[in-house]
């Protein structure tokens, strides 16, 4: 059985789709929710699920000794971020070469870094003029959003498409493929 963890900072829907997707599964469970928001609704929506959290604190995070320990507890092989707003130090990018993921709510290399998360890409694409967005799976590197693509979804951009339209048609394209890019990189 390979175990996962989740990173999260908010509401936690990618990380319920992921929990979802694995509840029955035979060969890979998720095993640990981390968050750095200790009022996130993803820490609520893991417990409902019956799973181990984390609330960690920007020190416990950075804290290479500290945050091993939390994921050698549950026997964590791969960790998948899903809307963790937090830089991933170098030593946890290197103790889990090619074995940490992170979605991005719009086709990287565009509209990727620092502060690009949430509403702010879906209105940076469109102030761009761009007639399609979607989403980009990739490996975590040192740096944000620039890690080696994995995969990409597309959507159309309507003419009368706004933020929230846009983020909703992604979201739809996150949950779908999400969870499914995970079990391919695993089996």
């Amino acid at each position: 059985m390979k175990h996962i963890a989740v990173f999260a900072s908010g509401s936690g829907s990618n990380a319920e789709a992921i929990i979802r997707y694995f509840e029955n599964h035979t060969h890979i469970r998720v095993a640990l929710v981390v968050s750095n928001n200790p009022l996130a609704p993803v820490v609520k929506m893991a417990h409902q699920h019956r799973i181990i959290s984390a609330i960690v604190s920007k020190n416990f995070f950075e804290d290479e000794a500290r945050m091993s320990a939390l994921l050698q507890s549950q026997q964590i092989g791969f960790i998948a971020l899903a809307g963790f707003l937090q830089l991933i130090p170098e030593w946890l990018v290197k103790k889990f070469p090619n074995q940490i993921v992170n979605i991005h709510p719009a086709l990287l290399p565009k509209f990727g870094g620092k502060g690009m998360y949430g509403k702010k890409v879906h209105e940076a694409v469109l102030a761009a003029g761009e007639t399609e967005s979607g989403m980009t799976i990739h490996y975590v590197n040192a740096q944000y959003d620039e890690g080696e693509i994995i995969a990409q979804q597309k959507v159309q951009i309507a003419a009368n498409e706004n933020a929230e339209s846009l983020a909703q048609k992604v979201l739809q394209l996150e949950h779908e493929h999400y969870p499914k890019a995970i079990e391919r990189l695993l089996m």
